[in-house]
């Protein structure tokens, strides 16, 4: 039986969109990670292209809301992006140091003109880069995705063309649904081990 909902998408120009997304998020998180993982959030992207820009935005947003959870890393934010170039050796990093990492994975990606400013939820791997055909490692055992703008053609042009009002608000959304998810794991986590 398959729990996760029908659509994955959410319009984060929605009045909804922090309710819709931080429920889809913690339904992901509370069926996916065991009690034995150790939770990792990994941001991926650059400060130095706008529409590339939102997982390091993400991870900035996040950093201070999450600081009093010793059980939770993250990796990726404006002052130390994951990117291309650094993306396997913190892969490395975090299986190094993790024994059981349970990675939530965020980046930006390209789609349907009628779909930009959607973010979306999977429980599968994301593959950065293929937006702009880099192969690189999947990762992540769920996946957030933020479309930024049209795919198709020109990608590195499109990415350094992209409006940063779009990034900000899907990045304002992502970061706020996965604080507001976390709270309510670690309540139900901690209500469950005092029983």
């Amino acid at each position: 039986m398959n729990f996760f909902p029908r659509s994955n998408y959410v319009d984060s120009n929605s009045p909804f969109a922090l309710s819709l997304f931080s429920d889809l998020v913690y339904k992901y998180l509370s069926k996916g990670i065991s009690e034995d993982k150790d939770l990792v959030i990994l941001c991926i992207g650059t400060d130095r292209s706008t529409g590339d820009s939102l997982g390091p935005l993400v991870g900035h947003k996040l950093s201070p809301l999450i600081k009093s959870y010793k059980d939770i890393s993250l990796f990726g934010t404006l002052d130390n992006p994951v990117h291309a170039k650094n993306l396997e050796s913190t892969l490395d990093k975090i299986y190094g140091d993790f024994k059981s990492p349970f990675i939530i994975a965020v980046d930006s990606s390209l789609g349907n003109y009628n779909k930009i400013g959607y973010i979306s939820i999977k429980n599968t791997p994301l593959k950065p880069g293929s937006g702009v055909n880099k192969v690189l490692p999947a990762v992540g055992d769920i996946s957030i995705t933020g479309i930024v703008n049209v795919g198709g053609m020109m990608e590195f042009m499109v990415l350094q063309n992209t409006r940063l009002s779009i990034v900000m608000n899907m990045a304002d959304i992502i970061s706020k649904s996965l604080y507001i998810s976390l709270l309510k794991y670690h309540k139900e986590r901690d209500y469950i081990l005092e029983k």
